[in-house]
């Protein structure tokens, strides 16, 4: 009885860190460059524990783990949005961003110019060129940017966006919403193409998270009455096990 107890607490806890990321997942639907999170379990066999009463393999006894964070880098949907300085990388590339921490990686491509003139991302992170920074002078207007992601004004190229891939996107770890980091060297992105007044939507399937959750909601309240029980019994055992027999 004692193991059915923290067999079901087990798995409440694993659908509460699931309700988590789902519910982020719905929270960043409208998000751009943002990639849905899927929590994985697995069945946790206890080294030690055993019901030895039993036989065959019932005897082991097995937990629910929830052994890691799925990301899915599937593109987004593509929205053009008019703004000279959003861009979508096509392809499998990255923008690398300058972070305190150090280079970054996003397809979070909303730019934005700060007040000194640098192209940065909504966080206000400097956007990096094969150069370094990007600048825009205050006097300079018709901002185009190529396939290529080369950037040109009425005063001429000023830089080209560096776009990046790696071998790896499973090895990238999530910082924030859109920003990625990895201990991967970044390889200059081949087959892709920047998109100017073009934005990269979350890749969030809202009804499949939608469904997602209502099935976390159903197992949890599952397992929460099939605990009640378990302790109904539990406290019925006790009562008949306490009462003096009678002469």
């Amino acid at each position: 009885m004692e193991n059915a107890l923290l067999i079901g607490l087990s798995r409440q806890v694993a659908l509460k860190r699931q309700m988590s990321v789902v519910a982020n997942n719905l929270a960043n639907m409208n998000t751009a460059g943002y990639k849905a999170s899927t929590l994985m379990f697995e069945e946790h066999l206890m080294p030690v524990a055993r019901m030895n009463e039993q036989s065959g393999p019932d005897k082991r006894l097995s937990y629910v783990l929830d052994s890691a964070t799925y990301l899915s880098f599937r593109e987004g949907a593509y929205q053009q949005s008019n703004n000279e300085l959003d861009v979508a990388v096509s392809g499998d590339g990255w923008l690398v961003v300058d972070t305190p921490n150090g280079e970054r990686y996003t397809r979070n491509g909303q730019l934005k110019l700060d007040a000194e003139g640098q192209l940065v991302t909504p966080s206000g992170y400097p956007v990096l060129g094969d150069g370094g920074p990007i600048t825009i002078g205050p006097g300079e207007i018709g901002i185009e940017i190529a396939k290529d992601g080369t950037i040109s004004t009425n005063q001429g190229i000023k830089d080209r966006l560096r776009v990046v891939q790696f071998e790896n996107n499973a090895a990238l770890s999530k910082e924030g919403e859109t920003l990625f980091s990895t201990a991967q060297q970044p390889e200059p992105a081949e087959d892709v193409r920047v998109l100017q007044g073009v934005v990269e939507k979350s890749n969030v399937q809202p009804i499949s998270e939608l469904t997602r959750m209502i099935e976390t909601v159903r197992a949890y309240t599952s397992i929460s009455q099939m605990l009640s029980r378990e302790q109904d019994l539990r406290r019925q055992a006790i009562e008949q096990l306490g009462t003096p027999a009678r002469p």
